[in-house]
């Protein structure tokens, strides 16, 4: 076991690249570890947290009533810069979703963070950053403002700074809820069947 390994298996928590920025992970079944990160990253628990999965195995493991294209969508984007929202079932901590009726799915392309969600997931990840700060691209300042105590794995050069695009797709159509780098056109694209509501953002 790498120390990456250990500190996940621990309960406790490591910084690692995705695609986009640094990301804060532990492991999501484990409530203290959760607690820890809230608690570091000083999140409101009002904020739900996103599970970190390697497959679609798992994400249609923790949610319901997927949408047919699913497959579709995540073989197009996945793993990439797309935060998927659907439908929770009963198998998603409250403390996960803070008891929402939704849940958020990523799948960070750093081979490094991905083969640890696939080994130990599914992870939480938030961005590695003090709650309301700006999202961390720089791995020495994150670690400096987390007071060293956090391991981490440096890769900055693999990380594009821009954060993933939101796509809610939880109910009859589909929303975005943050524009990242994948746009509504490129979605539309890839998935034709893709519904938005009408007042949703312009295909550029």
């Amino acid at each position: 076991m790498d120390l990456f390994e250990k500190e996940l298996e621990a309960g406790r928590a490591v910084i690692l690249p995705t695609e986009t920025v640094y990301g804060i992970f532990a492991k999501a079944l484990d409530q203290e570890a959760v607690d820890y990160i809230y608690e570091i990253k000083r999140r409101p628990r009002d904020k739900a947290l996103n599970l970190n999965v390697a497959d679609e195995e798992t994400i249609r493991f923790y949610s319901k009533n997927q949408p047919p294209y699913l497959s579709k969508l995540i073989a197009a984007f996945l793993p990439g810069p797309l935060t998927i929202i659907l439908q929770a079932n009963e198998k998603v901590p409250a403390w996960i979703n803070s008891g929402m009726a939704t849940v958020g799915f990523r799948m960070p392309a750093h081979p490094k963070a991905l083969e640890l969600i696939r080994n130990y997931g599914p992870l939480v990840g938030p961005s590695a950053n003090l709650s309301g700060h700006a999202s961390g691209t720089k791995y020495k300042s994150i670690v400096k403002e987390f007071d060293h105590v956090i391991p981490g794995f440096e890769d900055d050069t693999f990380l594009t700074g821009q954060d993933s695009t939101i796509l809610d797709i939880s109910g009859s159509k589909a929303r975005i809820l943050r524009q990242g780098s994948i746009t509504k056109a490129d979605l539309l694209e890839q998935v034709p069947e893709l519904s938005f509501e009408e007042d949703e953002l312009p295909l550029s």
